[in-house]
């Protein structure tokens, strides 16, 4: 990038002035600039897609089989687990963890508000009930800290949700659930190939639960997930339950339900999956680009990587006063943005029934007024990047003059 953007002066000084370090910045054609661009990502993959959902077809793998196996097989390495199992979408992944791990009736099980409602959805359909705590104002992550407040002689387990492609603070996460006798399921639906110290997101709780939606940073052409492992007895467990409870055909060792992955989901993700490293490494130096372009103007705040965390920035959320204002006026621009997540899921009227009010969680409703998503795809050129810092930049500073 050119290093050009536009800044806006410290509110201490009363009314702002704003410059231009380059004139070619003025001279930047107005372009769209969609939020996701999934024709462009999967533009340099048709034949090898083609090739194999060919393969699907002739071999008439179309539920389970071998190109399942095959992709569980290569998500497990890649991830650095022992076990993956595919299922259905990352809610299944969520809800069948939670049944093969004995969570029932009358339990509580520990998670974030600032997340899709799959989270507590899958606690909700095991009859469990979800218990919410705030989260890190940098992080965005649940914050260790406030555990000890939401425990209960009810708690059977905790969810930290790696969120927009950070893990969360996993070591004291750990520890505390460790020293309280609870099982920890990661939701890395948003994270695939995140480290923490090292380690790959979903390998360091009892269970990693992952989203292979179209969107995700390892999409499919559809819905699918998977549960990664290190213990063989969940790993069982899972099959069965995603299976109709089957131990072998038609022989039933449980009530399970349908959660299988289809044949063609796996078979596109497998030929994904093996550039998934160079696509992550290049949202993070588009999110370093943004960083840059950011730098010096107050009214917007960029994301935080923690020095614990590779960030694999599935979402680029930036923090901005007058959310919507901004949102609107950047969609008039030809930027596509959106809202990860306007309404903080302990005030959705679906959770109504759990008591909690406006006020409960005061960060993650902070956050939930001020999150806009850029766009953030590999496919992102250095022009867009641009393109959109300039019109992020004309917007804040111009709502910061009102």
């Amino acid at each position: 990038m050119s290093g050009a953007r536009r800044r806006c002066a410290s509110s201490a000084r009363g009314a702002r002035s704003i410059t231009y370090p380059h004139s070619s910045y003025y001279q930047i054609t107005k372009m769209k600039v969609p939020f996701l661009d999934l024709k462009a990502h999967h533009a340099p993959f048709i034949e090898k897609f083609d090739r194999a959902i060919r393969e699907v077809i002739e071999s008439s793998a179309f539920a389970g089989g071998p190109f399942v196996e095959k992709f569980e097989e290569e998500f497990a390495e890649f991830c650095g687990s022992p076990h993956a199992i595919a299922v259905g979408n990352g809610t299944d992944a969520l809800w069948l963890t939670l049944l093969a791990l004995g969570i029932g009736e009358g339990d509580d099980v520990i998670t974030v508000p600032n997340t899709f409602i799959a989270t507590a959805e899958a606690i909700t359909y095991c009859k469990a009930r979800p218990v919410f705590v705030d989260v890190d104002p940098n992080t965005f992550t649940l914050n260790p800290a406030e555990l000890e407040k939401s425990l209960t002689e009810r708690t059977k387990a905790i969810i930290p949700v790696h969120l927009f492609g950070q893990p969360a603070d996993m070591d004291p996460i750990l520890e505390f659930a460790r020293a309280n006798g609870l099982f920890v399921i990661e939701d890395a639906a948003q994270a695939h190939g995140a480290k923490y110290n090292g380690r790959k997101a979903g390998t360091m709780g009892d269970a990693g639960c992952f989203s292979f939606y179209p969107g995700k940073n390892l999409g499919a052409f559809g819905e699918a997930g998977a549960v990664v492992t290190n213990d063989p007895e969940l790993r069982k467990q899972i099959q069965m339950l995603r299976d109709h409870g089957q131990s072998r055909k038609y022989y039933h060792a449980l009530m399970g339900w349908n959660c299988r992955m289809d044949g063609i989901q796996a078979a596109v993700l497998s030929i994904k999956l093996r550039h998934l490293d160079e696509a992550n490494s290049l949202r993070s130096k588009h999110a370093t680009e943004y960083n840059r372009a950011f730098a010096g103007i107050d009214e917007v705040l960029t994301p935080f990587e923690a020095m614990y965390a590779r960030h694999v920035y599935h979402v680029y959320a930036i923090r901005v006063q007058e959310r919507d204002v901004v949102a609107r006026n950047l969609q008039e621009k030809g930027v596509g943005c959106a809202v990860h997540y306007p309404v903080p899921i302990h005030l959705q009227e679906a959770c109504r029934n759990l008591g909690y009010k406006e006020g409960s969680f005061p960060i993650a409703e902070s956050l939930a007024d001020q999150f806009l998503s850029l766009p953030m795809f590999p496919e992102l050129t250095e022009k867009q990047i641009e393109y959109v810092a300039r019109c992020v930049s004309e917007v804040v500073c111009a709502e910061a003059l009102v």
